[in-house]
């Protein structure tokens, strides 16, 4: 998992909501508006959206499609719950995007075009790097026993 908090527009925090959970059967209509945002709630995975006016429009397997405006924020929880986002409204629909998110959503939020392909590649080789380093340099194999050394340890 990889701690996020940057800005981002309402419209690519939309796409990534709609990559992620509806992209195979949202109707060509919705997906054009920017107004229409997907909801769901329960065990796998929820959205809400938090708007100033909202009205349900069409409910798709375990999504309701809600056209929605003037978005005050917006919380994500993926099916596994390995990614938990939220998006705040700063001004207009420029807003502050935070929380903890998986590789599958680091991969669309790039699709989203929040985050670039090579924002994805450092964040994943410093999460690597942060692993190793969290291990240590003199890595013990079970059963092992430590390096003996004739100097005096501090």
């Amino acid at each position: 998992m990889v701690e996020l908090d940057l800005t981002c527009n309402l419209e690519g925090f939309r796409r990534f909501l709609i990559n992620s959970t509806c992209r195979s059967f949202i109707p060509e209509s919705y997906l054009r508006d920017p107004e229409v945002f997907p909801e769901k709630q329960g065990d796998q995975g929820s959205i809400y959206v938090e708007a100033v006016d909202k009205v349900d429009l069409k409910k798709i397997r375990d999504v309701t499609f809600i056209n929605a405006r003037d978005v005050l924020g917006i919380i994500y929880t993926s099916k596994s719950g390995n990614t938990k986002l939220k998006w705040r409204e700063l001004r207009g629909r420029i807003g502050r995007m935070s929380g903890t998110a998986s590789a599958n959503s680091l991969v669309n939020l790039s699709m989203a075009r929040i985050i670039s392909p090579d924002d994805v590649e450092a964040i994943m080789a410093n999460q690597a790097g942060q692993g190793e380093e969290a291990q240590g340099p003199e890595q013990q194999t079970e059963g092992e026993a430590p390096p003996q050394t004739d100097t005096p340890q501090d």
